[in-house]
């Protein structure tokens, strides 16, 4: 049995993690009657001042305690909701305007449901970090109502004795904004920005295009290194609009600012793509699963089209008889990239197994697990999908694979791997 560290931190779905979302009433009406919206809107400026008041005392009373920013909120809503109006509402007073606002809000708990599929990479901060530690940024995909996924994120500190500690969320989480008006959906390529004064580790990126309407699932984050030796960070993930599924590309370089971006090509219909970290020779490089079954190892000239791809790996052995995936980027080492997989098995029962690819060609496996370095067990198989553990990345610190993963759809755990020894049980 291989060797492992595992922590005794758990992350579980969270019920009282909420954001304030808009909420959004049809204007258009048919007929001669108004719009839901605009009747609405009608019934609030012809309130008497002190009534108008007294209901959104009675808000901010239920409310503040939970968001941040609640009246800078509601007032940024009021001002989306004028902007739709025939005619603008005019200086009405900030106490109905902050009212209004909060009829075209509502609150959502963006992971109430299940939290798994954790990624991991270095911080951008490493100031102050001892050898064999390391700040990192893990993503983590959040379900709440409706089954609807996002994206939000922990920063912490793990080294490569085992140690690890997140950093605290804030009291109040915060969804990235974009500058789309009210009526607009936005399509294709969009950026997100964070708020100045909110924390990563509060913040969650949340569906916005048509092609995103039902969840941004199982972001894979990869340290990018461009061949002038600037980094940014990179991340694949699976569109969900509730009929079809793209995968789509994240891109940052300052954690602020996020732009996602539908990818071209044949590959793109696909789930599951993980880029690698840097060029090799000349060309950009990933694994997927294009046929739902086997791993294809995928070049391009660019990081936003990708195309075709040769069959790299194909189920061997009986834990992955139904079916291989990845497990993340491909990690570099001295000995080549070592590659993360997903097999499953009998009774659609999940394990994390290994590769080792050749460093110059990626194309030639080295090395192969026999057997599982992780599975489902005891107590983990509960959850709300049972039997799973899954990785969308771990990092290499010094000589330990830091290693968070799900488990069964319902929480997420950390394992700390010797990769010497991982390495020498692959044959």
């Amino acid at each position: 049995m291989l060797k492992r560290f595992d922590h005794d931190l758990r992350l579980h779905a969270d019920p009282s993690r909420v954001v304030v979302r808009p909420f959004h009433l049809a204007w258009q009406a048919s007929g001669i009657n108004k719009s839901r919206s605009e009747r609405l809107v009608a019934e609030v400026l012809e309130m008497e001042d002190r009534e108008a008041a007294k209901q959104l005392e009675a808000v901010l009373r239920d409310f503040e305690p939970r968001h941040w920013q609640t009246r800078r909120v509601f007032m940024t809503r009021f001002e989306e909701i004028d902007a739709q109006m025939e005619e603008p509402m005019g200086d009405i007073g900030d106490t109905k305007r902050q009212l209004i606002g909060a009829y075209f809000c509502h609150e959502y708990s963006y992971a109430a449901a299940a939290i798994m599929n954790p990624s991991v990479v270095p911080h951008w901060d490493q100031s102050g970090m001892p050898e064999g530690s390391c700040r990192f940024i893990m993503s983590l995909r959040t379900v709440g109502e409706g089954h609807i996924s996002s994206v939000a994120f922990r920063e912490g500190i793990a080294t490569e004795d085992g140690e690890l500690r997140l950093a605290p969320e804030p009291p109040f989480a915060t969804a990235t904004d974009t500058a789309q008006g009210e009526e607009e959906v936005p399509e294709g390529p969009v950026t997100v920005i964070r708020h100045r004064d909110s924390t990563l580790s509060g913040t969650v990126i949340f569906p916005i295009t048509d092609a995103q309407r039902n969840g941004l699932e199982d972001l894979r984050l990869v340290q990018f290194t461009h061949e002038d030796g600037s980094t940014e960070w990179l991340g694949t993930y699976t569109a969900y609009s509730g009929r079809e599924i793209q995968s789509e590309l994240l891109r940052t370089r300052d954690w602020r600012h996020f732009d996602l971006k539908p990818i071209a090509g044949a590959a793109s219909r696909n789930k599951g793509i993980a880029l690698f970290p840097r060029k090799i020779g000349d060309h950009y490089m990933a694994i997927g699963r294009q046929d739902g079954e086997n791993l294809f190892l995928l070049k391009s000239d660019s990081l936003e089209r990708w195309d075709g791809g040769d069959k790299l790996l194909e189920p061997k052995y009986p834990w992955e008889f139904v079916q291989i995936g990845n497990c993340g980027s491909p990690i570099e080492l001295d000995e080549g990239w070592l590659l993360l997989t997903h097999g499953v098995g009998a009774m659609r029962k999940y394990a994390i197994g290994a590769v080792l690819l050749d460093k110059d060609d990626p194309s030639k496996v080295i090395a192969r697990a026999d057997e599982p370095i992780l599975t489902a067990a005891n107590a983990d198989r509960e959850g709300y999908v049972p039997n799973v553990v899954y990785t969308c990345g771990a990092m290499r610190l010094g000589d330990t694979l830091f290693l968070p993963y799900g488990i069964a759809d319902s929480s997420v755990a950390f394992a700390f791997v010797p990769i010497k020894e991982l390495l020498a049980r692959l044959k």
